[in-house]
């Protein structure tokens, strides 16, 4: 997979743009700056924002080439982010370290993301919040519509609500829905899409 990964950024515009995702900026601007956790942030936009809003980032990612345009991103923008190239396992903190973690389509094998997304809530604070944004079960249907839209082609990597929602079992869900939008995040994410939103807060 990170050669896979490695492949697809190895262009010189950025696969899924430089903006940040439209959820995940929304949510951040109703929230004071303070530690977040990026997992699979590939080419840096959404650490980049948060790096902007003056909040600590730390990110990570299996590709290489992602964390080299990320790190060129942070440059441009004038901010620094801590970014290391590990999988999911390989990923170690103390526990009660962030004050927010971003699942933005961090999309992962159906027998895995249960057990990494949970492991990585133990780094979180209490009253920490979770921002999360994945492809639907639905997106399925736009798939077949349109070779070109995004997603894993896998379905156990897609999500429905009630498989979000537990998921984050035992935390307080602010925000949970299914939502139809229309994805405009460089080539990479163009189109409609089926996506499950969710803001969920450590208690």
């Amino acid at each position: 997979m990170k050669t896979d990964w490695n492949k697809r950024y190895s262009v010189e515009e950025y696969v899924y743009g430089k903006q940040p995702n439209y959820f995940f900026r929304t949510v951040m601007d109703t929230l004071s700056p303070g530690k977040i956790l990026l997992p699979a942030e590939g080419e840096g936009r959404n650490g980049v924002y948060a790096a902007c809003r003056k909040w600590d980032v730390m990110a990570f990612d299996s590709s290489p080439v992602a964390r080299q345009k990320a790190l060129k991103l942070a440059g441009e923008n004038g901010v620094e982010i801590n970014y290391h190239v590990c999988d999911y396992p390989d990923f170690n903190c103390h526990e009660s370290v962030f004050d927010a973690i971003a699942f933005i389509y961090a999309h992962l094998p159906d027998k895995q993301k249960h057990t990494y997304y949970r492991r990585l809530f133990l780094c979180l604070k209490t009253g920490g919040k979770v921002i999360f944004e994945a492809f639907s079960k639905n997106q399925q249907k736009y798939q077949l519509d349109d070779p070109q839209a995004g997603g894993p082609r896998d379905p156990g990597m897609l999500f429905s609500k009630e498989e979000v929602e537990e998921i984050f079992t035992g935390f307080a869900l602010l925000k949970l829905e299914e939502e139809k939008i229309l994805l405009s995040e460089g080539p990479g994410h163009t189109g409609y899409a089926s996506v499950v939103r969710c803001v969920a807060e450590k208690i």
